[in-house]
């Protein structure tokens, strides 16, 4: 199973990069990970909140394969304990899932296109982050996920 980090944004701050490239080297030994950042559609200022969504939601929803699972991260999402992200992967792993699509929106979130295309959505948190610090978060779970599933000892209850 392929795990992809989708981001609409800019470049990963330096700051957070190197978070992120650790922790993704370090899920690449359980799950093929990729980052891919959805650009900001040009002339944003020119647009209104809606339009910017919606213009992005074009861009997510062409990108998206059928086949793809979405899992959009929003603060009004289900939340998971790390123990229940294990388990979401592991299901979805074993219903063959040939990839995951991990999406953080923008900043004015997502367009309800995406939502309904969405097959889970995911509260981080109820607090709101940054998307920079989102984005290692996300990829600290993801491979805190990995060694609980394979009963390792990075993460301890």
């Amino acid at each position: 199973m392929k795990l992809a980090c989708w981001s609409v944004g800019k470049a990963h701050e330096s700051y957070v990069k190197e978070g992120i490239d650790q922790f993704t080297n370090r899920l690449q030994h359980y799950f093929k990970t990729e980052w891919t950042l959805v650009p900001v559609p040009k002339s944003t200022g020119m647009l209104s909140e809606i339009d910017l969504r919606r213009k992005e939601a074009d861009t997510i929803l062409d990108w998206l394969e059928k086949d793809d699972y979405l899992v959009l991260l929003d603060e009004k999402g289900k939340s998971l304990s790390s123990e229940g992200l294990a388990t979401f992967l592991q299901t979805r792993a074993n219903e063959s899932t040939k990839k995951i699509v991990f999406l953080i929106g923008g900043a004015f979130g997502v367009d309800e296109k995406v939502k309904k295309r969405a097959q889970f959505v995911w509260s981080l948190s109820s607090l709101v982050f940054p998307h920079q610090l989102v984005r290692l978060i996300l990829a600290e779970q993801l491979y805190r996920a990995a060694t609980i599933i394979r009963n390792e000892k990075y993460h301890h209850p």
